[in-house]
């Protein structure tokens, strides 16, 4: 492995912070991008981010934003039957090329050298992660006392998934915002809300290191 590995949060839209973290990491030819999910939605320009993920050659992950775009696609739904403004407004804005970019994002990306697994959302644990259905995937917070995935809203007590996760593998992932990277023996959680104001977060491997960029204003609350 020459280059470093470089996992990157929840972009959500935002292109400018994206940009800004991509001139601070200085990527060589060597280095492998890797954003977890939900490039779209909330942040000022979807498009953009897309683009400078095309630009960068990322795996990009699926992410549950990304799902439910394609699930109105595929369901043939139209902008103006989208409740969720910021979906509404990205739905309109996608090119084709930018639907066939989310259409190939895969579930996972796992890096046998590292013993490292990228994922969006995260996985119940106990079960194989490479089975795992984009259902849960991408949208695991938490663990209810029944050992079903949920929401964190859903059950506010209930033990985020990565709390009770024992690798290996290790697993970097993002969905869940949090005002800081939570850190746990076997997994890092690098959305740190950068349109809600917060910050974008990148991890780099093998080094184990954070840089991070504020947002500039808050986007979506």
């Amino acid at each position: 492995m020459n280059g470093r590995i470089i996992a990157i949060g929840d972009i959500h839209g935002c292109h400018q912070e994206f940009a800004e973290l991509l001139d601070r990491l200085a990527l060589t030819k060597d280095d492998r991008l890797i954003l977890v999910g939900d490039l779209v939605n909330r942040g000022p320009d979807s498009c953009k981010v897309i683009d400078l993920a095309r630009q960068h050659r990322a795996v990009s992950l699926l992410g549950n934003h990304e799902l439910r775009l394609l699930t109105y696609k595929k369901n043939g739904t139209p902008a103006s039957a989208i409740a969720r403004e910021t979906d509404a407004d990205t739905f309109r804005k996608l090119r084709p090329e930018d639907w066939t970019y989310l259409e190939e994002m895969p579930l996972t990306h796992y890096i046998p050298e590292l013993n490292t697994v990228f994922v969006h959302g995260g996985f119940l644990p106990g079960e194989p992660w490479q089975r795992q259905p984009a259902s849960v995937v991408t949208h695991i917070q938490s663990i209810k006392a029944d050992g079903k995935p949920c929401k964190r809203s859903d059950a506010p007590y209930a033990p985020a998934w990565a709390d009770l996760w024992n690798g290996p593998p290790f697993v970097v992932y993002g969905h869940t915002p949090r005002p800081e990277v939570y850190k746990r023996k076997w997994s890092v959680g690098i959305d740190t809300g950068c349109a809600m104001g917060g910050c974008l977060t990148a991890y780099i491997l093998p080094e184990k290191r954070f840089v991070q960029v504020k947002a500039r204003r808050r986007y979506y609350s």
